[in-house]
């Protein structure tokens, strides 16, 4: 199993470890996912009909307007929020999610190390919101997640 490590800054403190979804092209919080169940419901998106729940979700940033985060902090109470985030840029409504959410994060990347591009969807990722450190297990494999510590 290849390892590869890369560095943003982390936001919200604690570490978890689960499957990644990337989206590379965002979701579209208004309409783009069903809070309720945690699938992504966006007709454009590469992961339609997957769910976000207990994933650590990859995306460049948020999209849509000022609602985006509502419609996360809703998957929140419903029980079917990610598990972490990791953002190649952080945004305004992509902030404003993170703090509702409350889930270790990661954003802001070196452009040779854009999280989009190095995590695929399925590999094995462990987030460190405090040191912002994500290491990548390139394996494929769709294990379960777990929160590992604060």
């Amino acid at each position: 199993m290849d390892k590869i490590t890369i560095k943003g800054r982390g936001v919200i403190v604690g570490i978890v470890e689960g499957e990644a979804l990337v989206c590379p092209k965002s979701i579209t919080g208004w309409g783009g996912i069903d809070p309720e169940t945690g699938i992504i419901k966006e007709y454009e998106n590469v992961n339609r009909g997957k769910s976000i729940r207990g994933r650590i979700l990859v995306m460049p940033g948020s999209k849509g307007s000022n609602g985006w985060s509502c419609y996360f902090g809703a998957a929140r109470v419903a029980g079917t929020a990610p598990l972490g985030w990791i953002f190649t840029r952080i945004d305004s409504s992509a902030g404003v999610a993170t703090a509702v959410l409350q889930i270790p994060t990661v954003v802001d990347f070196e452009e040779d190390q854009d999280p989009c591009v190095l995590i695929e969807t399925g590999d094995r990722v462990r987030v460190n919101g405090q040191t912002g450190v994500i290491e990548i297990f390139k394996s494929g494999g769709t294990a379960g997640a777990a929160i590992v510590g604060d």
